[in-house]
């Protein structure tokens, strides 16, 4: 059975120098991109792209929803096959502008990948993940062994992640050079660290506990003074595997260079949560438990501002967008409490943050017109 087809690979390669230098996709962007492609390729048994009907893309619509996922086992979300439609629509329309294909295909046949618009509004739909709490993280953290230098080294990690909220491709390439103790700060330089949309910022530790901070003091002076590492080391070296007395490879220690993936990080919190008892949270939901902290300390828009810019926000909306969902249970506590309050307690902090969050829609260019205050009657217009 054919795997592959020649001329699709070269027009395939085209497409992807494309999206990474010209559109500046990450290298994850692109491979989403090419997984869609080889599951378009893998239905129609690698036909020629030249000899694409639109018939193809309904036939693929249609078994791409019978089909299971690898992962679950169950079918795939309405989100992956949004996605996998979506990616496959750009490419075919791209594809339908090139020389050679130009003749063959129809730029409006790719239009036939669209989902229909109900089940987009599945797939986009907003839906509460679960985040663990503070108390939960800080109990896995407080169950991992420490007694050789590899479970060091993994429980400062998680310690780190919640002390900054760093994200794991950052954890993966953060060197010593970028902590500051005694500022209690970590510097993402997007020099050197993997940070998102290649972002600098200046993260300083949250306030999360003492022995969340000790465990991280600890494990960089163990790097600096007893390892006597410099500050082009990394803070979260690989495990160094060696042959082993049974023939076989084995984890030995640590390596002085850094992982090559966020994949070992992710491995690590799973067996850190599983090992306490508790579902696995990757590493990025310590981010949206940094949030959630955040909407109980913080006092005034400022306060809010300063925690949404300590995890390399920008906007203070993308926190509360894309971090912000109040969970459903404190949802119904809040909305049960409020009406237990007097109305005079309602509005001053309350109006401060709505004008905040006004204000920054208006930066951004969304034509959003200030309410009238519904309390305050408007003055009478003039009848003249």
């Amino acid at each position: 059975m054919r795997k592959h087809h020649a001329d699709n690979e070269r027009i395939k390669r085209e497409y992807f120098v494309l999206l990474k230098e010209a559109k500046g996709q990450s290298e994850d962007s692109v491979d989403a991109v090419a997984k869609a492609i080889a599951r378009f390729e893998t239905d129609t048994q690698y036909r020629d792209f030249k000899a694409f009907h639109f018939e193809q893309a309904v036939a693929f619509k249609r078994r791409l929803a019978d089909r299971d996922s690898k992962t679950t086992g169950e079918k795939l979300s309405k989100a992956t096959q949004y996605a996998t439609l979506a990616h496959l629509k750009r490419f075919f329309q791209w594809l339908a502008l090139q020389p050679g294909y130009r003749s063959k295909l129809r730029y409006s046949d790719a239009e036939y990948f669209s989902f229909s618009d109900k089940d987009s509004r599945v797939a986009r739909a907003r839906r509460e993940r679960p985040v663990p709490t503070l108390e939960q993280v800080k109990h896995v953290i407080g169950t991992m062994p420490a007694n050789s230098e590899i479970e060091q080294r993994n429980r400062a990690l998680l310690a780190f992640a919640l002390l900054t909220g760093a994200r794991d491709s950052a954890l993966a390439s953060l060197k010593l050079k970028h902590v500051n103790l005694e500022a209690g700060s970590v510097f993402q330089d997007a020099r050197d660290v993997k940070t998102k949309f290649s972002k600098t910022f200046t993260t300083f530790f949250f306030q999360v506990g003492d022995e969340i901070r000790r465990i991280v003091d600890d494990w960089v002076q163990h790097l600096r003074r007893d390892l006597l590492w410099g500050n082009d080391d990394p803070l979260f070296p690989a495990t160094r595997v060696e042959l082993g007395d049974r023939l076989q490879f084995e984890a030995v220690g640590i390596e002085r260079k850094a992982w090559a993936t966020a994949a070992p990080i992710r491995a690590i919190f799973k067996q850190a949560f599983q090992a306490a008892g508790l579902p696995y949270y990757n590493p990025h939901s310590l981010r949206s438990t940094l949030v959630l902290l955040g909407q109980q300390v913080c006092q005034s828009t400022e306060h809010f501002k300063s925690w949404s810019q300590n995890l390399g926000h920008e906007g203070v909306l993308t926190t509360f967008i894309s971090y912000g969902t109040v969970a459903t249970q404190r949802q119904a506590e809040i909305i049960r409490s409020l009406g237990n309050q007097p109305s005079a307690a309602v509005g001053g902090s309350c109006d401060d943050m709505a004008e905040a969050l006004l204000r920054a829609m208006q930066r951004r260019g969304l034509n959003v017109a200030a309410p009238s205050n519904p309390l305050t009657p408007d003055p009478p217009q003039s009848t003249d």
